[in-house]
């Protein structure tokens, strides 16, 4: 490939999905990767495809972009429908023509299932806010997606389904008490799909949002105790947000480094985003 990497985003919420995050000022999830890509490496041009969006239409022809990236999704793979179906069959078309693939959370689990591996609910609810002890496998110390993480690091997360059955030519990378699979490498035909549970794009801001837009459910599975307490964490992740060196809101909510530099957040797209260069 050339030196400038002209990559897909496909925004992977459905209409009514993306339509529910704006209410609550969530940035659109496509919108949300293409600033963290532009983060990483200013260099990269950029086509944004809204999956579901009237009008808008998915590329047939993959062959024009270096690579695809996939974000997260209201979708649920282990329940399937057309719109999960159509995302499955251009994760293994683009396996298929071996162009590279990367993403967070719902990009974990189409990965896998595309590949045939298996995804479910997870028995003890949404991992929400952020990730802890996510932990790098003796496979994962010597990948290069996770180069540059230590053996053990936090990230922010938002997710009720995880991968539960890994497919052939699968390596687990990383995992932690909550989802043993928070990081995987897939090899399929002839294409590579990186992928992390965890979300390098999310900011403090956009999780105060998701909390906004999820407290009921997340009140109800007794991540907080009450609305109260959901609506104080809302607040206090946007202070977080403006002024991330409050130390007294840091230790409240045990806010480690590699949450609040930018840098450190986007350390597995930027090693992807390299190795397409390679």
């Amino acid at each position: 490939m050339n030196t400038r990497a002209h990559l897909l985003v496909i925004d992977a919420y459905d209409a009514a999905g993306r339509t529910s995050l704006v209410s609550k000022g969530v940035t659109p999830a496509g919108s949300l990767y293409a600033r963290a890509i532009a983060g990483v490496d200013a260099t990269v041009t950029t086509d944004v495809v809204r999956f579901g969006e009237p009008g808008e239409e998915l590329p047939a022809d993959l062959g024009r972009y270096d690579g695809i990236v996939w974000t997260g999704s209201n979708l649920t793979v282990h329940k399937p429908n057309e719109s999960v179906e159509v995302q499955l069959e251009l994760v293994r078309s683009a396996f298929a023509a071996g162009i590279p693939q990367f993403g967070s959370c719902w990009a974990i689990q189409i990965a896998a299932v595309a590949a045939g591996g298996a995804c479910a609910r997870n028995p003890r609810g949404r991992e929400f806010g952020i990730g802890r002890s996510i932990t790098v496998t003796a496979e994962g110390r010597d990948h290069p997606m996770l180069r540059g993480r230590p053996d053990v690091f936090e990230g922010f997360v938002s997710h009720e389904d995880m991968v539960v059955e890994l497919p052939p030519g699968a390596v687990h990378l990383a995992g932690n008490d909550f989802c043993a699979v928070q990081a995987l490498e897939v090899r399929h035909g002839s294409g590579v799909f990186w992928a992390v549970q965890y979300h390098p794009e999310y900011d403090f801001h956009e999780v105060a949002r998701l909390a906004a837009l999820r407290g009921e459910q997340l009140v109800r599975e007794g991540r907080f105790g009450d609305f109260d307490e959901a609506e104080a964490f809302v607040a206090e992740y946007e202070r977080l947000h403006r002024d991330p060196d409050e130390g007294e809101l840091r230790r409240r909510h045990r806010v480690p480094a590699e949450v609040l530099d930018p840098a450190l957040r986007g350390i597995e797209l930027r090693n992807w985003i390299g190795s397409l260069r390679r």
